[in-house]
């Protein structure tokens, strides 16, 4: 057994809530810029006064509402300045944010409003108050329901208008560090997503600590653009650590305006998932090669991925460095100039960069730094360090937190980051948090000598997108298996753009199908491109779709020619599918998928 613990935590005070920094940095920097938003062509600064006057504003008017201490609140909304500011006025009326991703189903959305016991809900549109209106008449209890593009923060302030400041502070200052912040649903390996309740405690202990570890960029003056959905935990924590150490936070409109409002906001650092970056990759070197000039870029990559290999090591070649000081000027700063032009350093989490991909844009000089961590874990476990990295691993355990490796290689968290456990299940929670503390997270790691955490595996069947997003497989599966025509289905996805599914047919049921659309005599193995069979099973898909969100949904499906059975190894005796074998045995097929050369 391994275990690593950080030295230098930074003590917080248990008294300390979410909004203690806001109010401190209000009468401290007054007019310090603390966010930033787009209005037309350019991005408009808003003071910290002027952003925590607005916060006041919208607590008010929770409280009129009749939002008391501990009471739940939703927030059905992609990633802009309203979430920031209903996240901070609802911690500032004592109440409990719930977050839900702006892709959800209608299910997704009455199972998280129902089970927090949510009063009120904030959607960003008539389209997501649409998904809400399905299901509202099964959740009596939330009373409120407001549209953010509809004026609903204008609506709520109305309400408060004659609440006083001193009423705002008396119920901002009676939050403590134990507290509930939060319950943000995450994934399971059953089709009902677990709350992970989460301490104002776990916030701003972890933010703390990073806000040390990370020192060069997150300090007052640096700013970055927020473009993660803040309904994810990482979002949610660079949010808080923003607010706190006076970084200013920009938003962006879109994933679509990325690279646009990049140029025009121009962030000192990023904090990205690993599909983003191999999209700057991606895009610069499709375009290199559209223009004639990939062999260029194609030598400009290899050399970057030279250099960052070499200094990590602790010497450079003279070649190498004659020739990263020529592509500097031909290729490198076109690309640092693609994402602003001033960014030094990025934090990567969610899912595995990869090593080349790292090398590849430490060599151009903006430092990736990998991190790791769940929602369990308030998102931030471990960290690689401005000063202390290695690429291909996650970093270190964040100060004062601990990894153990157990026998069997599960990685093993410990800390202050470490949620309360599963909202309303104890059960869930005990399986996964020991007595003393340490936190079960599924994965599989090593550790090396110096503390660095390299991610091996996935002890659970838990499937990370390369987009971050966690998708149960099991949610889909069962839905799919519903069809008669489909005998097993196992998803993949893992470390991938989108999800996909393998499809094996029930040969009890297939010769039925076939007789009724006149295709007798023939196999599986016949008409596994069959435009009726696929769209028969396409059917099914469609069907599994609904139970989760657009980015957990299969985009893309392959028929097998023949079904799972025991014998052929795929099964184990109680019919639960051995997902290594079938990845093994049908790996061309879930490579044929990725590489896009078949519909």
């Amino acid at each position: 057994m391994q275990e690593y613990t950080s030295p230098g935590e930074v003590a917080t005070d248990p008294s300390d809530n979410l909004t203690t920094s806001l109010w401190e940095n209000a009468r401290a920097y007054p007019n310090r810029p603390a966010v930033s938003h787009r209005i037309g062509g350019r991005f408009v600064d808003i003071s910290t006064r002027e952003f925590t006057e607005e916060i006041k504003a919208i607590a008010k008017g929770l409280m009129r509402l009749g939002i008391e201490p501990g009471a739940k609140v939703c927030i059905f909304s992609s990633t802009r300045l309203e979430w920031t500011q209903l996240d901070y006025a609802i911690w500032a009326a004592g109440g409990v944010t719930v977050p839900i991703y702006e892709t959800s189903s209608a299910e997704q959305v009455e199972w998280i409003v129902s089970d927090s016991e949510a009063v009120a809900i904030f959607a960003e549109n008539a389209e997501l108050r649409a998904t809400f209106d399905e299901v509202a008449g099964n959740l009596p209890g939330c009373e409120h329901v407001f549209v953010l593009d509809e004026g609903a923060i204008e609506e709520v302030k109305s309400r408060g208008t004659d609440v006083s400041d001193d009423e705002v502070m008396a119920r901002a200052t009676g939050v403590t560090g134990d507290d509930l912040a939060t319950i943000v649903y995450t994934s399971g390996t059953t089709g009902r997503p677990k709350g992970c309740a989460i301490t104002h405690y776990n916030f701003v202990w972890d933010a703390a600590q990073v806000e040390k570890l990370a020192g060069e960029f997150f300090r007052a003056g640096e700013s970055t653009l927020l473009f993660l959905p803040l309904a994810h935990i990482f979002a949610r924590v660079i949010q808080v650590g923003c607010i706190r150490s006076g970084v200013k936070l920009g938003f962006s409109t879109g994933i679509p305006q990325l690279l646009e409002e990049l140029g025009l906001y121009k962030p000192t650092f990023l904090l990205s998932v690993p599909r983003v970056f191999e999209k700057v990759y991606n895009g610069a070197q499709q375009k290199a090669h559209a223009d004639g000039k990939g062999a260029i870029f194609d030598k400009a990559a290899q050399v970057a991925i030279d250099f960052s290999r070499e200094s990590t090591s602790g010497k450079v070649s003279l070649k190498t460095k004659l020739l990263h000081g020529l592509f500097d000027k031909l290729v490198y700063g076109k690309l640092r100039d693609a994402m602003g032009g001033r960014v030094e350093y990025a934090v990567s989490g969610g899912a595995a960069l990869g090593e080349r991909l790292g090398h590849f844009f430490n060599g151009i000089g903006v430092t990736i730094l990998e991190g790791y961590g769940l929602t369990e874990t308030t998102a931030g476990a471990t960290l690689n360090s401005p000063a202390h990295f290695k690429i291909g691993t996650v970093g270190r355990p964040i100060p004062g937190s601990s990894v153990r490796i157990a026998e069997d290689g599960e990685i093993l968290l410990k800390g202050g980051n470490v949620f309360r456990g599963y909202y309303k299940n104890d059960e869930a929670s005990a399986e996964v948090i020991e007595e003393d503390g340490w936190f079960h997270t599924g994965d599989i790691g090593e550790l090396d000598s110096e503390g660095y955490l390299r991610i091996t595996g996935r002890k659970k069947e838990i499937i990370v997108t390369a987009g971050g997003k966690n998708v149960a497989p099991a949610v889909l599966e069962d839905r799919m298996r519903a069809h008669p025509l489909i005998s097993q289905s196992m998803v993949v996805g893992d470390a991938q753009p989108f999800i996909a599914a393998l499809i094996a047919i029930d040969s009890e049921d297939f010769p039925r199908w076939a007789k009724e659309h006149g295709k007798e005599g023939k196999s599986v193995a016949d008409l596994v491109d069959d435009p009726d069979l696929r769209a028969e099973i396409q059917r099914a898909v469609d069907n599994a779709n609904k139970a989760v969100s657009k980015a957990e949904a299969i985009k893309a499906f392959r028929i097998l020619p023949d079904d799972f059975t025991i014998d052929g190894g795929e099964l184990t005796p109680t019919l639960k599918v051995k997902r290594n074998v079938v990845a093994d045995k049908y790996g061309h097929v879930i490579d044929e998928i990725y590489s896009g050369t078949k519909g």
